[in-house]
């Protein structure tokens, strides 16, 4: 069973007169356990495809499913209750509470799932042990560095045990060794864990540490090849 296959997904705006097409019909699939990477410039649509597939927006038109489940119909506590089960996020600027310790921030999903709640606490402690930062779990994050942040925030992702997981621009404010460490945490992740991994990235050369890469241009998907594909499949076009 696939974790996410879309079908015609298609998310569309309205600025002033304008229809701005931000995904445009897109149709993937996505398999238990694979580490994935979405790519493209700014304005591809890659950002809105992980809101979409992580059930954040509702598109304009198609369909995402999850696990083999048509998410369409699900109302806004049903779809809720999906993420929280299934699917743990990775942002860009980490979104961590500033007033709680590392141990706290990595427990705050729990709040949302009740099913996941017992053992909770041992379970954080575990999750910032594989990330090396059980000696920090009492530090706020202003205590924290920014890779140490990042760090938490995968913790926190875990604590559900989720099947999915999409990371959005997740070392886009790490400097390349702290992004490469990054990687290995979630590379880690998905082999132990079996966790499918879903990173939306504009970097082309971290999006090659993933199995596979989807190229996104314009709302649509031009490219969708292994990492092992000759180097000129991957490369970003160069500007028109």
């Amino acid at each position: 069973m696939s974790a996410i296959e879309t079908f015609d997904l298609t998310k569309h705006y309205r600025q002033g007169d304008a229809l701005v097409k931000a995904l445009d019909g897109v149709s993937l699939r996505i398999e238990s356990g694979e580490f994935v990477a979405v790519v493209g410039r700014s304005g591809s649509g890659k950002t809105t495809m992980l809101d979409l597939v992580g059930l954040l927006l509702r598109p304009t038109a198609g369909s995402v499913h999850i696990d083999g489940q048509d998410t369409g119909a699900l109302g806004d506590s049903q779809r809720a209750d999906l993420r929280a089960a299934k699917i743990g996020f990775i942002f860009q600027e980490y979104n961590l509470m500033p007033t709680m310790s590392a141990l706290e921030n990595v427990m705050l999903p729990l709040r949302y799932n009740r099913a996941k709640r017992s053992g909770g606490k041992e379970r954080a402690l575990q999750l910032l042990r594989e990330v090396d930062l059980e000696a920090r779990s009492r530090h706020r994050p202003t205590q924290l560095s920014g890779g140490e942040q990042q760090r938490v925030a995968v913790a926190r992702a875990l604590i559900n045990e989720p099947r999915i997981i999409l990371g959005d621009e997740p070392t886009g404010n790490l400097d390349t060794q702290l992004a490469d460490g990054l990687m290995q945490v979630l590379r880690r992740t998905n082999r132990d864990h079996g966790v499918t991994v879903v990173i939306v990235t504009h970097d082309v050369d971290l999006a090659g540490k993933t199995d596979r890469i989807i190229r996104l241009k314009d709302g649509v998907v031009i490219e969708d090849a292994p990492v092992d594909a000759p180097a000129r499949e991957i490369q970003e076009p160069a500007p028109a």
